[in-house]
């Protein structure tokens, strides 16, 4: 592909002063700041989503992007800036300048991409590897260059250089050209889509003017330095960069959006590794034998290049070939161990790191390595045995092996090998003669974070000298690349290369263009290879790296959340006919700094349905820094946790918490996979993250995954396993009705049939029996439910046929009873008779069952009848076969005595729900209790009911009263338990009470949700329900008294009517106990603090109107009032909380007390409501001025003939009534009259009776002022029946306190005679006596003899004889007290003595328990032992079995050669002989 070479950028570009670009991009950071309203100081907007028609219409020349029109460039800005300000490097790297291309490259053209063949980013940047972050750049880049970029792809690889954009189009393919204004946008992936990020060109240099960036060893190329500003730009947003670790966080996932799995490497998980690994990656095989072997790797340096070419050839025929595009890429990686992890920590590190040495890799420099082949045999294939020929084929001897010691058979040890591919492998040792990099940890500048050990250092430098050479035998021998041995020439090279790059000095170079297919035989690959063995993997690294390609998945769902967004974008991706649609909701994105708002949470909800089970692959990817400087990133890292990700089971139907199955913990983005078993699983998934949160879920299973909205109406269908087991039963009963009358498959499909429906578990012949009857049941439901009405006569023949049931009769069809004849009515049949119509019934019933039984046998007349019947019946439940399956199988299971173990589908049955909603508006009411809903609920039959709240109002409580006895159901941390309702006459009344805020929500709405395990559910007593209310309030000051009451209120009402009573105090602590009396006798109560609410009441309408005219005498009244008044407190305070029912109610008084006379009363329980001196005083106060008023009201009843009713404190109530109650129109307000006349600071308290607008106008609340009427009637009758006696008793009183007041004023005067005598009186005393004077302070002595009450008419003298019997009773008093005495301390005693008895019994069985466990314990070590021991003896035994065995062997064979060497003896002896005779 063609290149256009911009021209060279002017010099006066690169000449602006430092502080006027400092200056500028202040500026622009504060236009961006503005912008998004200037909310904090850290605020910057979030990197948009990727559009390729932005990126098209983008101003390359000019500060502004594509949306603000015209460029108008600025003379003081003749180059690009990042808006977000100078680059944030680690802290090993020291930025001392800045420079742009024009400045550092001035014997060539700056381009962005030179050499698009081949690239090395390790050579050329041995400063910069001290860097954790740079190694990971250079390595993920390489990791993909490799993995898109080999032998066997076919299609085209990836380029790096393709994420980065200027002056060009997004089209397959670009390459970005050099821009001289400098502005460049780079696509990375980042929080779950691919984002848009602006880099500019100013590139970092250090004191020694090296270049702190990544560059390639082609020195005007630009696209490492690029790519590494964006990428570093993602990796800053991560905590575990300021903390000098890369945790969770891998480039491959930018530049990819390949899902990273993290899983740990352990010991113990090897052989789930090894097992993974062999199915996840290529399989190193020798070559078959019809092909040429492949040559061993040549160890001179002088073969290598010759061999390059071949080696990469026979590749493919060592290896399983290379996947076009694998569904996963696996890396490894070993990160450097802390200081905070203790000795256990050093010692892994140690032995990491030598083991890390051995394959030529160094735990300073940890990176991630690819993992791309497994091997499970040698690296050559074993010789071939020599050629046996065919005569020793035909009996071949047994080879006898004679040692002098046993033969141990050697166990072999597996071949199981891992090769990994690095850019850095032998790094140390491939470096050329000059400096060796300094790893981090011998920096001198300062670091925070840095926790490495200043051990390992020491330790690798001390051995360098005398491990150069090992490691690069090791090198040499362990590693695949069929180049390593000239790693010394190219490294030297690129070092130079480099070298001339920082020094400003580049050399200018004549490249020829490189072909693709001679790159293998012409450049050295960067990433070099070696094989590690399995049980050294765990000790080198630590965390294994799975890449999942995510469109290797059908189904997507993503869901993302920032903290203060304009939008939150939510994207769903699911596979539609072979294609994946997707939909995208963007917005300008924007963060507050963390201080202003709290943590980002989410509730969601998966479910998953499967018959088979299922994998899910969960992304969790979080926010937690963005747009902090360096110092506060430090502060950050150290308060700010990691987000969090846990998935729970759940039901809605219990209350019982699980142990998570899945967790997820992580600073930037990791993942897991969710194995689940089939079935249907609903799990709730708890997000909590700093600043936003993404989640992208992907399997090949489809799920659902979102809000309650979401997932709960999938929940109301049947499960997958219950369909498929109903469709199965519905299929097999499907083909027997098709082949009824078949005489060769009806046998077959009716024991299918019986196989089908009838659960396995099943193994008597009684139970299977029974189950049969319940099918045979279900299905003539089924057929029933299906035509929508009964049976007829035939049809019903036919459904026995088919069942074979001749007993199958519902209940539905009762017997018919013919009217006798008239001879039969009037007598009673003889045994004959009645034996003789027993006969003829098992007659009739006989021939039915042979005709049943016929029809269901093929090739019968009645067979053919019924199959008619069958199939046109038939035909109409096909037309629904889902429904009816469904239908047949809930009657099975619904019907069968074992429901819990019958099929295996009913172990979804927990996830199986049912709910309604019920949606009310809530009042615009500020700062205020209100009522928010009250409606009753009919319950038919029994079911488990969980009401579930949805209020944007944070305090809101809601209460389930059962109407009938009048209890609440229990609630659990203020929400109502799952309970089971019974069905009752008058149903359940459920309450919802809030608290309103200042700034309550405008137009919000209060939802509840009745969620169940089945239908039906409770059912609404009238249409809609009612969010309006009528509310009467009443408002005073508290007055203590001695019976400690707040309040008194009489209620009286004209029809039945349902209230709701609140009261709270303005002191929150004080403890309140709010009743409802009826004649004196509490009928509802409850206790609260500072708040209490009835959240029910039935105020009936009194019944009997005739029996009120015969009301008792007003004497009698007051006599009753009196003797009740007191005993009615003792009652309420000692009563307990429970609700007396209204259905009790209602029956006793309408028998016994016919008037109903309720009373609303609240009192203060244990005297918690204490007042401080200035709040007693003010009720004082409150209470004279009462007392003021009633004492005028009198003497105004004095002076007028007739009585008129005393004026009354309502608490503040409203004169007019109608401005108390509300219309429809008003919403539940309350109306409080009078508000600015009650001093809020004082004590003081509220009650409000809320009921519905339609009963508002029957209900009348008045202060209970009953008393006070019944003495004025006292009063009133005393007048009427004596004229003038109260206007004399007046006059009276008047008379005596005037001679009380002149004897008082005739005392005082001669005090003040006396005292005027005594020389330095105050004069103002004497003011004050006169003061004194004006109210009465003493009283006249007074006979009060006639006052006294007399025991006798006539006085009795005390003689010795009645002092006796006085004394007498004394004494018995005494006695009985003694006794009684006596009495009690010997119950003590006794008591005293067996609970010591009992503690000893106690004691003495824990003794026993003890001994017995003792005993027991050493009963098992006996028997232990005894084991031990005999297995000892055994063992013992075999070994000496073998040896003799051994010695007997080695003895025969001793006597066999002793044989062998005799037998070969004679004949030499024979020729001996034979000789001499000669």
């Amino acid at each position: 592909m063609s290149k256009a070479h911009p021209k060279k950028k002017e010099s006066s570009s690169s000449k602006v002063s430092l502080s006027d670009r400092q200056t500028e991009a202040a500026s622009l950071a504060a236009t961006s700041s503005e912008s998004l309203g200037g909310v904090g100081k850290y605020r910057v907007p979030i990197w948009p989503e990727w559009n390729d028609a932005d990126v098209n219409r983008e101003k390359w020349d000019s500060n502004r992007g594509p949306e603000d029109g015209k460029p108008t460039k600025s003379p003081s800005a003749p180059f690009f800036e990042d808006p977000e300000g100078k680059l944030l490097l680690p802290q090993c790297l020291k930025v001392h300048t800045w420079k742009r291309p024009a400045e550092f490259i001035v014997d060539k053209t700056p381009t962005v991409v030179d050499n698009q063949m081949t690239f090395d980013l390790v050579s050329p940047n041995c400063h910069l590897l001290c860097s954790e972050l740079m190694r990971w750049i250079v390595s993920g880049i390489h990791i993909l260059w490799m993995q898109f970029n080999c032998p066997s792809t076919e299609h085209e690889g990836w380029r790096p250089w393709g994420h980065i954009y200027s002056m060009c189009k997004v089209v397959n393919g670009h390459v970005p050209l050099f821009n001289s204004y400098g502005k460049y946008i780079i696509r990375l992936y980042w929080m779950g889509c691919w984002r848009k990020i602006l880099v500019d060109d100013f590139m970092p240099f250090d004191e020694d003017n090296n270049l702190l960036l990544p560059a390639s060893t082609c020195q005007s190329e630009l696209w490492p330095m690029l790519l590494a500003k964006a990428l570093i730009k993602v990796a800053n947003t991560n905590l575990s960069d300021v903390c000098g670790g890369m945790d969770q966080f891998t480039f491959i996932h930018t530049l990819t959006s390949w899902i990273p799995e993290t899983r740990p490497i352990k010991s113990v998980y090897l052989r789930e590794i090894w097992d993974f690994l062999q199915h996840s990656i290529p399989t190193f095989k020798h070559l078959d034998d019809s092909l040429p072997v492949t040559k061993p790797e040549p160890t001179d340096a002088a073969q290598v290049k010759d061999s390059t070419l071949s080696s990469s050839k026979n590749q493919l025929l060592e290896s399983e070939q290379c996947k076009a595009d694998p569904d996963i890429v696996v890396c490894a990686a070993c990160y450097p161990f802390q200081l905070h992890n203790g000795s256990f920590g050093f010692r892994q590190m140690a032995n990491s790191s030598e083991f890390l040495r051995r394959y030529g890799l160094s735990l300073l420099h940890s990176h991630a390595v690819l993992l791309t082949r497994t091997r499970a045999c040698p690296l050559e294939s074993p010789p071939k045995p020599p050629p046996v020929p065919r005569w020793k084929l035909i009996r071949q001897p047994k080879e006898i092996l004679v040692t002098a010691e046993p033969k141990k058979i050697p166990l072999s040890k597996p071949e199981q090998f891992i090769e990994v591919a690095s850019p850095f492998l032998s790094y140390r040792t491939r470096s050329s003669g000059g400096s060796v990099p300094e790893p981090e940890t011998k920096q001198n500048t300062p670091r925070k974070c840095s926790h490495r050990s200043p051990l390992v250092s020491i330790t690798e430098e001390e051995e360098t000298e005398y491990q150069e050479g090992l490691e690069l035998d090791a090198a040499e021998c362990t590693t695949n690349s069929p180049n390593c041995t000239d790693k010394m020439e190219v490294t030297a090279e690129d070092k130079k290369n480099s070298d001339d790059i920082s020094n400003d000095r580049p050399q200018t170079e004549i490249k020829e263009p490189v072909t693709e297919e001679s790159y293998y035989a012409t450049n050295k690959p960067v990433l070099q290879k070696t094989w590690v063995d399995l049980e050294d993997f765990d000790k080198c690294f630590q965390t294994l790296l799975v890449f999942h390609k995510p469109q290797t998945y059908q189904h997507h769902i993503q869901k993302s959340h920032f903290k203060n967004t304009v939008l939150s974008k939510t994207t769903v991706a699911v596979k539609c006919s072979g294609s994946s649609t997707q939909t995208l909701s963007s917005g300008s994105l924007a963060v507050a700094s963390p201080e202003q708002c709290p943590e980002v949470r989410g509730t969601y909800y998966l479910c998953v349905d499967s018959l088979q089970p299922s994998q899910i692959l969960i992304s969790f990817s979080s926010l937690l820094l963005w747009g902090h400087a360096a110092e506060e990133k430090q502060e950050m890292s150290a308060a700010r946790r990691s987000a969090v990700l846990i998935a729970v089971p759940h039901s809605w139907t219990s209350l019982q918490s699980q142990l998570p199955v899945l967790s997820i913990k992580t600073t930037s983005t990791k993942a897991a996979v969710l194995n689940l078993p089939s079935g249907r699983h609903v799990l709730c998934i708890h997000i909590n993250a700093a600043l936003g949160y993404h989640v992208h879920l992907c399997s090949k299973t489809p799920f659902i995954f979102g809000e309650e909205e979401t997932i709960m109406p999938h929940l109301t269908k049947e499960s997958a396993h219950f369909t498929e087991q109903a469709s199965s039963i519905f299929r097999a009963l499907s083909r027997l009705v098709a082949s009824f009358s078949d005489k060769q498959q009806q046998p077959a499909l009716r024991k299918g049939l019986e196989e089908t429906h009838c659960p396995r578990n099943i193994s008597t012949t009684q139970e299977k029996w029974e189950h049969c009857k319940v099918f045979n049941l279900a299905v003539y439901h089924m057929l029933r439910e299906a035509l929508g009405r009964k049976l007829k006569a035939d049809e019903q023949f036919a459904v026995q046929a088919l069942t074979a049931d001749p007993s199958l009769f519902p209940e539905e069809y009762p017997p018919i009873y013919l009217e006798p004849p008239e001879m039969w009515r009037d007598r009673e049949p003889t045994d004959r008779e009645v034996k003789a119509v027993t006969v003829l019934q098992a007659g009739f019933r006989g021939h039915l069952v042979r005709e049943i039984l016929d029809a269901s046998k093929p090739g019968t007349k009645e067979n053919l009848n019924a199959s008619k019947i069958l199939s046109s019946v038939w035909s109409t439940i096909e037309s629904d076969a889902h429904k009816h399956a469904a239908f047949l199988l809930r009657h099975i299971i619904n019907n069968s005595k074992r429901k819990a173990d019958l099929y295996p589908c009913l172990r979804d049955e927990s996830t199986k729900i049912a709910f309604a909603d019920y949606t009310v508006s809530l009042p615009d009411t500020a700062n205020s209790w209100v009522l928010v809903f009250r409606e009753i609920f009919l319950v038919s039959e029994e079911m488990l009911v969980i009401p579930k709240v949805y209020s944007p109002l944070p305090n809101c409580l809601l209460h389930v009263i059962n109407n009938d006895t009048g209890e609440e159901v229990n609630t659990v941390f203020n929400r109502v338990a799952p309970h089971v309702y019974q069905p009752n006459k008058l149903g359940y009344t459920f309450v919802a009470e809030a608290i309103t805020p200042e700034l309550p929500p405008s137009g919000a709405k209060w939802r509840m949700c009745l969620i169940g395990s089945k239908e039906p559910l409770p059912k609404l007593s009238r249409d809609t329900p009612v969010s309006e209310f009528s509310v009467e309030e009443f408002r005073d000051y508290y007055i203590p008294n001695n019976k400690n009451l707040i309040c008194c209120y009489r209620v009286h009402v004209t029809t039945d009517t349902v209230a709701t009573v609140q009261l709270q105090t303005s002191h929150p602590d004080v403890l309140i106990r709010l009743s409802i009396l009826d004649h004196e006798k509490q009928v509802a109560g409850k206790t609260g603090k500072g708040h209490v609410v009835i959240p029910v009441f039935f105020f009936l309408v009194n019944k009997d109107t005739e029996e009120n005219k015969q009301e008792q005498s007003p004497s009698e009244n007051t006599l009753q009032q009196n003797e009740g008044e007191d005993s009615a407190v003792k009652k309420s305070i000692s009563s307990s909380d429970q609700y007396q029912p209204p259905t009790e109610t209602m029956v006793s008084l309408t028998t016994v007390c016919v008037v109903h006379k309720y009373v609303v009363q609240a009192e203060v329980l244990y005297k918690t409501w204490n007042l401080s001196e200035s709040q007693l005083a003010f009720a004082c106060s409150v209470k004279d001025l009462e007392n003021n008023e009633t004492r005028v009201n009198k003497l105004e009843d004095v002076k007028r003939s007739s009585t008129t009713s005393t004026p009354n404190r309502d608490g503040l109530k409203s004169d007019a009534t109608k401005t108390q109650r509300k219309t429809k129109g008003d919403k539940g307000k309350p109306a409080v009259a009078n508000e600015t006349s009650l001093d809020l600071t004082k004590p003081n308290w509220m009650l409000r009776v809320v009921t519905d607008n339609s009963k508002a106008k029957g209900i009348d609340v008045k202060r209970d002022t009953e008393r006070i009427d019944q003495i004025k009637a006292i009063k009133k009758a005393w007048e009427m029946a004596e004229p003038g006696r109260s206007a004399k008793a007046f006059q009276s009183r008047l008379h005596f306190l005037k001679q009380v007041q002149q004897k008082e004023c005739g005392d005082a005067a001669t005090e003040e005679n006396n005292d005027a005598s005594r020389p330095g009186q105050d004069i103002s005393q004497s003011a004050s006596n006169q003061k004194l004077t004006d109210t009465p302070c003493s009283f006249p002595h007074m006979d009060y003899s006639h006052f006294t009450r007399h025991q006798k008419d006539s006085p009795v003298v005390m003689d010795s004889y009645i002092e006796e019997a006085q004394q007498r009773e004394r004494t018995e008093k005494i006695q009985t007290y003694r006794l009684v005495r006596e009495h009690v301390l010997e119950c003590r005693k006794q008591e005293a003595f067996k609970r010591k008895e009992l503690m000893k019994c106690q004691l003495e069985m824990y003794q026993n328990m003890q001994a017995a466990f003792e005993q027991r314990c050493k009963n098992f070590h006996n028997t232990c032992e005894a084991f031990n021991s005999r297995h000892r003896a055994s063992i013992k035994k075999e070994q000496e079995e073998k040896e003799a065995l051994e010695e007997a062997q080695s003895a025969a064979l001793e006597k066999q050669a002793a044989f062998t060497s005799a037998s070969a003896q004679p004949p030499n002896k024979q020729d001996k002989k034979a000789g001499k005779k000669k």
